[in-house]
């Protein structure tokens, strides 16, 4: 974006009005953990400009961007309290409050956002949402999609025998873990921020993320290949404290649930732009697309895979194996 976001709603009105329209109007926090500039902080703008539209001087719009009060953990604990109004979120509100429905965290089970949506439309993603809501104190107004997770690497990876010894550095999610042992790989657990330095003194083959890290971590220095795995489909939640919207009135709601909308849509149609840009970038740097076998990475991680699902609740696999062959 060409000016901060605080510019932006600030020209709008939104943070500038006068004193008295501001006694009247309804504050909203809206956090997120990442830096302004991404399809985030894009969605976040474009919630705000949409209630200003439809409702001038009606809402005041405040964005905590880069986790300002704090992370995700200490965002929903808030949220829950209902000291903090709203929350563009990542994973931890379903790990937190119904890890036994959440699917959508398990690799290689869902490679495209068509399984994920179906998934949340099904009996037990739609329990995970109830669940969460319940227990976390949360409203869940939807999902905005991510630029998916593959892997960097310094050699073709085309199926699972070609991990074969190959170091990845992982997060220390145990599921995650679980998934890529069973697909071959040796996992090694390096901290963020030593990416780059172990890749380059040989610690680790590759790592796997969305294609935003080895752009802004420079990775074409130290691995010669992108293999678009899309292994993971991690979608942010627009989630809402559940105090504070039962004390809304019903016209508010809906607006609100309107722009959340908008925003949405908007964001995903940004991070689709971003991963674009992404992936012609790293390509003009030196590093090679190959696109791997899916089904054949499905396939080697289909026993891990069943393990996990078979630790959650009732219906869960059952419901996840028919929304991850929506594509089929």
């Amino acid at each position: 974006m060409q000016k901060s976001l605080l510019a932006t709603l600030t020209a709008l009105g939104i943070l500038a009005v006068a004193p008295f329209a501001l006694a009247n109007s309804i504050e909203i926090q809206v956090n997120n953990t990442m830096s302004e500039g991404g399809s985030e902080s894009a969605a976040v703008e474009r919630f705000a400009e949409y209630l200003e539209e439809q409702a001038p001087g009606r809402f005041n719009v405040r964005p905590f961007l880069a986790g300002s009060l704090g992370g995700e953990d200490s965002v929903l604990e808030l949220l829950n309290l209902g000291q903090t109004q709203l929350s563009l979120t990542g994973g931890n509100w379903r790990q937190q409050y119904a890890p036994e429905y959440d699917a959508i965290t398990v690799p290689f089970l869902f490679t495209t956002w068509d399984e994920v949506d179906n998934y949340i439309d099904s009996p037990s993603g739609q329990t995970l949402i109830e669940q969460a809501e319940q227990q976390g104190g949360l409203k869940f107004l939807g999902v905005q999609h991510r630029g998916p997770r593959h892997m960097t690497a310094n050699k073709e990876i085309r199926t699972p025998d070609d991990l074969q010894g190959f170091r990845l550095r992982l997060p220390s999610l145990p599921i995650w873990l679980e998934v890529w042992q069973e697909v071959g790989a040796q996992v090694v657990n390096v901290p963020a921020p030593e990416i780059y330095l172990a890749m380059q003194t040989r610690q680790v083959d590759g790592h796997e993320n969305s294609l935003s890290s080895p752009y802004t971590r420079r990775l074409w220095e130290v691995q010669d290949y992108l293999i678009t795995t899309s292994h993971v489909q991690f979608p942010w939640s627009w989630v809402a404290s559940a105090r504070w919207w039962e004390g809304l009135d019903e016209e508010d709601q809906a607006l609100i649930t309107e722009a959340v909308d908008v925003a949405r849509a908007h964001g995903t149609e940004q991070e689709r732009e971003l991963d674009d840009f992404y992936l012609g970038a790293l390509q003009e740097e030196g590093m090679t697309v190959v696109e791997p076998d899916i089904e054949a990475f499905r396939e080697a991680a289909m026993p891990a895979i069943d393990r996990v699902l078979s630790e959650m609740a009732d219906g869960v696999r059952d419901d996840a194996i028919s929304a991850s062959q929506v594509s089929d």
